[in-house]
């Protein structure tokens, strides 16, 4: 029997409602989650996990901030298994936020996998396996069920096409191989979800690029080509800017230099750039979160390490607004949120 997309069931194992996503043998049951980051957290935690502070000083300090109020980032705890680790992605669901991968001092690749729960405080725990290579400067991508790390950087300077998946509740289950990327590259610029889509725009991959990837997320395959960035591009956000209908792209490096400005994109819609409004200053390296109303910009990492954090709202173009400061200033962290797009 061939079960279309959409289609509902009661699973009397776990007695959940389930819908069913994806296309024939390539399709999965999701769980239909009835609640919200405001139930579980009082709102829409962002969490910034390690990065890089100069000189030398890469960082072990996770921070967190609530995206619907204003104010500044308080301490959460730290990674346990990594360390001091930089340049990781972020991946999660409304309950978990894992730290995936990175370059942990004294710059030693990492394929290490911790976890946080976002309701509470409090350090990393070990998510019990590995991603499937040592590398960092990926892409973040999921949903309520997956996530997805896309492409990176691998001992020797290899950039990588592919993208793994992991489980987010099944700790001790390795990441394993969803499908590669348009071509290898590190530094993805931003990454956007939808329920059902994963974006991944830019990169390095020896020279920076604009095009946009986009996998389906709960099927297996290669990506295709969804559009493209305002410029060429890397940067390294660290998680996942946008609401189930608009990506944001906040910043990043555009050789020979840093820009300002904000860009966003229809997720249900193949398609370029729109404009949507500026930054105060240039900056790349910023942490990168969102809720369904709001896309922040934490920190940066160049031209200067900054602490600053910046919003926009996603429906309304325009630019950015003062949030807040982070507890302490951080370029190239892990990110995630609780209320994303692709939940």
């Amino acid at each position: 029997m061939t079960i279309k997309p959409g289609a509902f069931r009661f699973n009397t194992d776990s007695l959940k409602l389930e819908v069913f996503r994806g296309e024939g043998d390539a399709g999965q049951w999701e769980e239909i989650v009835a609640t919200s980051s405001l139930t579980q957290t009082g709102g829409t935690r962002a969490v910034l996990m390690g990065g890089y502070y100069p000189v030398g000083n890469h960082q072990d300090e996770i921070q967190y901030i609530n995206i619907e109020t204003c104010g500044n980032g308080l301490l959460f705890g730290e990674l346990t298994v990594s360390d001091e680790n930089h340049v990781n992605t972020g991946v999660g669901d409304r309950t978990r936020a894992i730290s995936c991968g990175g370059s942990k001092s004294p710059g030693v690749y990492t394929a290490d996998m911790e976890f946080i729960t976002m309701a509470s405080t409090g350090n990393a725990v070990d998510f019990g396996a590995d991603l499937t290579d040592l590398k960092y400067g990926m892409g973040s991508g999921g949903n309520s069920t997956r996530g997805l790390i896309a492409g990176g950087n691998t001992p020797g300077g290899t950039k990588i096409a592919q993208i793994d998946y992991v489980t987010i509740q099944s700790t001790g289950v390795a990441a394993q191989d969803f499908g590669d990327l348009t071509q290898g590259k590190e530094y993805i610029a931003v990454s956007m979800c939808s329920p059902t889509r994963s974006l991944f725009g830019g990169g390095n991959t020896g020279s920076r690029q604009d095009e946009i990837d986009c996998v389906t997320t709960s099927t297996l395959g290669n990506a295709a080509d969804f559009g493209d960035l305002r410029h060429d591009m890397s940067d390294h956000k660290g998680g996942i800017t946008s609401n189930s209908v608009r990506g944001i792209n906040m910043g990043g490096f555009a050789a020979p230099a840093n820009v300002s400005t904000i860009e966003y994109f229809t997720l249900a819609t193949f398609g370029n750039y729109k404009d949507f409004g500026d930054l105060p200053a240039i900056r790349s390296q910023a942490g990168g979160a969102s809720n369904a109303i709001r896309c922040v910009s934490m920190g940066a990492g160049s031209p200067a390490y900054s602490n600053d954090i910046q919003y926009v709202t996603i429906a309304t173009a325009g630019d950015s607004k003062e949030f807040g400061d982070l507890y302490a200033p951080r370029g190239y962290a892990a990110c995630h949120s609780n209320g994303h797009g692709g939940l």
